[in-house]
């Protein structure tokens, strides 16, 4: 198993509007395709108005057809201008499971 991280940093004043859009459109999109949504968080302390969101996948092979097919997905490339927007800053992390973790 490997995990994608996705961090964000959220234009100031717009996290709500983030969060709502994320709820009510993004998800319903996204996790058909993308499967194993870990957890979405936002930052209480430190630098504010971030989110993070970790998927699960079972391999790298695994993420990138799944990834590849939310691009492809009309339903999505509608959707992604309106996340973007919302969006300042945008960082990704592919993390690997130590053989002890919980989640492997």
């Amino acid at each position: 198993m490997i995990v994608e991280e996705r961090n964000y940093r959220i234009r100031s004043g717009k996290l709500r509007e983030y969060l709502a859009l994320v709820q009510n459109e993004g998800l319903a999109i996204q996790q058909p395709i993308l499967g194993n949504l870990i957890g979405y968080f936002v930052s209480e302390i430190g630098p504010l108005n971030h989110v993070v969101h970790m998927w699960g996948y079972a391999d790298f092979e695994d993420r990138t057809t799944r990834r590849q097919r939310l691009s492809e997905d009309p339903r999505w490339q509608e959707f992604i201008p309106k996340l973007t927007a919302l969006i300042e800053t945008a960082e990704n992390r592919i993390l690997l499971p130590t053989s002890f973790s919980p989640l492997k």
